[in-house]
């Protein structure tokens, strides 16, 4: 479990960086929690010497004597853990802020899909969780690898197919089959499968299903491929139910 500490000096500015960080720990099933939140840097500073903080969310102009960059310093001087990264409208001070060994400096006004990127990325470095990451529009949406069903061609659309949702976005289908790990495998001109989300294959039918009674097609020209793929005794004994007649 995450101890998230936030500091800056407008109380709204907190709630929303609440709601956007406690929203992210949920959707991504991430064990955290905000335990202080704070306009006052010297509370902040007693806060933090006092009770276990892993990561501080901070502002740099706190309105006051003293800034975020100098909290950050004699927060360094007497503790070299605490994952620092700086939520500020002041980007000119990005390269100085890096000298107090910050994870991120994020530039307001800060989009969930931003923010997410970074709880994520630090989730990965705290815990070292191997999960990988699929980025669309530009890095603005980040979905979970493992997470994937299948993937599905639709004119222009690529459409991610998730255990919690779909993700549309465009791009080149052949481009994304080539970044994807072994377990996806082309079964259509218009569709990827993650052989790892597969609970029943329809052979006589060339029919793909899922645990969630999606559907996918396996197209005449793919058909030898995938078979070959099939073949391979992890999918076969573990995860997938293959009929050859219905």
């Amino acid at each position: 479990m995450l101890n998230f500490v936030l500091c800056d000096d407008n109380s709204s500015a907190i709630d929303r960086l609440s709601k956007m960080l406690n929203s992210i720990l949920i959707s991504h099933n991430l064990k955290g929690q905000i335990s202080f939140t704070t306009t006052n840097p010297l509370d902040l500073l007693d806060y933090v010497q006092n009770h276990t903080t892993h990561v501080l969310l901070l502002d740099i102009d706190l309105k006051s004597s003293t800034t975020g960059l100098q909290i950050a310093e004699k927060i360094r001087s007497v503790d070299k853990s605490i994952y620092i990264i700086f939520v500020t409208g002041h980007f000119e001070f990005g390269m100085l802020a890096y000298k107090y060994k910050t994870f991120d400096f994020l530039q307001k006004p800060l989009t969930k899909e931003r923010f997410e990127e970074t709880i994520l990325r630090l989730y990965s470095d705290i815990f070292g969780d191997k999960t990988r990451y699929i980025r669309l529009d530009n890095d603005k949406t980040v979905i979970k690898e493992n997470t994937i069903r299948f993937i599905k061609k639709e004119g222009m659309k690529v459409i991610f197919h998730t255990d919690t949702r779909d993700y549309e976005t465009y791009g080149s289908f052949s481009k994304i089959s080539d970044m994807l790990p072994y377990n996806f495998v082309r079964c259509h001109k218009s569709y990827i499968v993650n052989m790892a989300k597969i609970t029943d294959i329809d052979i006589t039918n060339n029919l793909i299903s899922f645990n969630n009674n999606d559907q996918c097609f396996i197209g005449p020209k793919y058909k030898d491929d995938f078979m070959e793929v099939l073949k391979n005794e992890y999918f076969t004994n573990n995860m997938v139910r293959v009929d050859y007649a219905k």
